[in-house]
């Protein structure tokens, strides 16, 4: 197990990483560039804690979408019934956008250097845990009857577009996407009355 010397450290080279990437783009974040935006001496200091730099961008990605869990599960927890949870999925998911955007820029500019071998677990894992909170929501009467899945996907796939629209457009009005994003998907599970 690594000390909390070495765990702050690695921290520490994640975060310059992320702001590397953020700035320069994934193919410019060299291990020299990373070592100087961390205040480090050496890019020894960096071989050190990863072998080499996908060992380094796995750790980013990992380190983003843990602290996109946490974010949006401290929002979703506190609320009541599918249809509330569902909502405070949509605008936990923008709201962390808005206050880690270089972070989740950043992790999109690594996921699509370095695609994944096959299906990401941690993100299929999250269209699961959609895909049931709408089957949930349906066996309580609270969304009409569609297909989880497909819904699941629909979900993810707004929220996904939100960081290329991120990226095109930096002062993007998040407030007025997520009341659009809530809208739809309101509209999209709602039970006729």
């Amino acid at each position: 197990m690594a000390s909390v010397t070495e765990q702050a450290r690695r921290k520490q080279i994640v975060d310059a990483a992320v702001a590397v990437i953020a700035a320069e783009g994934y193919a410019k974040a060299s291990f020299g560039r990373i070592a100087k935006q961390a205040g480090l001496s050496s890019t020894g200091l960096i071989s050190y804690h990863f072998a080499n730099k996908r060992e380094l961008m796995d750790e980013v990605v990992r380190a983003v979408l843990a602290e996109f869990t946490e974010f949006v599960l401290e929002r979703t927890d506190t609320a009541e019934g599918p249809a509330a949870q569902l909502r405070a999925f949509i605008a936990a998911n923008v709201e962390f956008a808005a206050s880690h955007r270089t972070h989740l820029l950043a992790m999109l500019d690594v996921a699509r250097a370095e695609p994944a071998d096959g299906p990401d677990p941690l993100l299929e894992a999250d269209l699961r845990g959609l895909a049931e909170l709408l089957r949930a929501g349906q066996r309580l009467g609270e969304f009409r009857e569609f297909d989880p899945d497909v819904m699941a996907m629909a979900i993810r796939s707004a929220r996904d577009g939100l960081l290329l629209k991120l990226r095109a457009e930096p002062d993007l009005d998040l407030a007025v996407y997520t009341e659009e994003l809530l809208t739809l998907f309101d509209l999209a599970t709602r039970r006729a009355p």
